[in-house]
């Protein structure tokens, strides 16, 4: 669809992003993962991959989920909740998310971390309510 396209490209455009081996799908209608590749650089001191990757990977793939569903503007992030269930220290980080709830007042997925082997990592849910903001060709949504 072309939607979720355009929001792949509106990923893929975001200076956040631009410094790590990340990548999205929109696979279908509130579905979404996210490949994101990492290694010893992003070790905290204990020699595993600081959370804050498992983190961006769910936040991201439900945030995507979720906007696969609505078309005239993003949502917003308003709750995350995770819980990181193995350490990894390096390959790709693949997390699947779905919407569980598609309300008009908000919209709730949930996501699962794995690592390239499968193994979970982490699971996730995202709580997302619909903003303001239209997406336009200056964002990368075209």
């Amino acid at each position: 669809m072309d939607h979720y396209r355009k929001l792949e490209r509106t990923y893929h455009a975001s200076p956040c992003n631009d410094h790590l081996d990340i990548a999205l799908s929109v696979t279908d209608a509130g579905e979404a993962e996210i490949r994101l590749g990492v290694d010893e650089s992003d070790h905290h001191a204990a020699g595993g991959v600081h959370g804050s990757y498992y983190f961006k990977a769910l936040d991201d793939a439900t945030f995507f989920a979720a906007n696969s569903l609505v078309e005239d503007v993003f949502v917003l992030t308003t709750d995350v909740h995770l819980q990181l269930t193995q350490p990894v220290t390096e390959g790709d980080l693949v997390a699947e998310a779905t919407v569980v709830n598609d309300h008009p007042k908000q919209l709730i997925a949930d996501g699962v971390l794995y690592d390239d082997e499968g193994t979970q990592l982490a699971r996730g849910t995202g709580t997302f309510a619909k903003s303001r903001v239209e997406p336009d060709a200056e964002m990368g949504y075209e």
